[in-house]
């Protein structure tokens, strides 16, 4: 009798665990869809660019002065306006600046989020729009945790001369598990397998398809990777581990005291000042724009 409790109550708490992780997983990809009003006093020019089946991503863009390019992606669940600042310093610097909504995010529309994958279209969109509109020019990115993993895992992506990535994680098994850890403990690992497991049943995805480290090698151009020496959803080891399967030329920020959080807004000076050397140097050392493009293969 009592063995046929315990296996009764075993199997509840594995069906609870299941619906628990299953709806968790409902929110977790759910995308939202919502207009962006332009700011006030922000001169910017509204543009919509089309990625394929019927989709676009919602931007802004500011003309600089011929200095150089530079493509800001936000992070999960956010949408350009976490960028704006970074766009503001940028183009006070002189370089043009465009700023898009990912797909799922903001007015850009998309049924569900795919931690970079799909989303790597708008960055593919992006980026070439700004190739045309400052033709010869340098051409850099800062993509923050999800940005920065949608750049690194887009295909075929117009090449860059310069990129920064911001608080990216490195397999999305480490992201999960982080995450979960941060909130539950020790049982948090068991029940990151229940939400990863849902990946090829929600996004036919895989796991081995959202692993951003594997990709950076691929890279050809000048990488800053940066992140809070306290994140604890992209551990300061996992960013060392991102920085060293980066190729040469790169460099590793580790912001003293930082979490999981705006990295700008947290050390505002320290910020535009590392950043705007690291685009200065690379742009100056790069010259034009090099044919090709990077990214995984189909």
């Amino acid at each position: 009798m009592r063995g046929r409790r315990w296996v009764v109550g075993s199997s509840l708490l594995l069906l609870g665990g299941l619906v628990l992780s299953w709806l968790a997983g409902s929110k977790l990809v759910a995308g939202a869809h919502y207009a962006i009003a332009l700011p006030a006093g922000l001169l910017a020019q509204t543009v919509t660019l089309p990625t394929g089946h019927g989709r676009s991503v919602e931007g802004w863009f500011l003309r600089g002065d011929g200095k150089g390019a530079v493509l800001l992606l936000h992070g999960i669940r956010a949408d350009r306006r976490q960028m704006l600042d970074r766009a503001r310093f940028l183009h006070a610097a002189g370089y043009s600046v465009l700023l898009i909504d990912l797909p799922g995010h903001g007015a850009s529309a998309a049924p569900r989020l795919t931690f970079g994958l799909s989303e790597a279209a708008g960055v593919k969109a992006a980026l070439a729009y700004l190739r045309e509109q400052a033709p010869g020019e340098g051409l850099g990115l800062i993509g923050v945790s999800l940005g920065a993993a949608s750049f690194v895992l887009c295909q075929d992506c117009p090449q860059v001369d310069a990129a920064v990535l911001e608080s990216m994680y490195p397999t999305i098994e480490e992201a999960v598990e982080d995450r979960l850890r941060m909130r539950l403990g020790a049982l948090g690992v068991p029940l990151s397998k229940l939400l990863l497991w849902q990946l090829p049943l929600r996004l036919d995805i895989t796991p081995q398809q959202l692993r951003p480290i594997e990709h950076l090698a691929a890279i050809r151009a000048p990488l800053l990777v940066a992140s809070g020496d306290r994140d604890m959803h992209t551990t300061i080891d996992e960013t060392r581990r991102l920085s060293g399967a980066a190729a040469q030329p790169k460099a590793l920020w580790e912001v003293e005291g930082a979490v999981h959080q705006d990295l700008h807004a947290f050390a505002p000076a320290a910020y535009e000042e590392r950043v705007l050397r690291f685009f200065e140097t690379s742009f100056s050392t790069q010259g034009k724009h090099t044919a090709g493009s990077h990214g995984v293969s189909d």
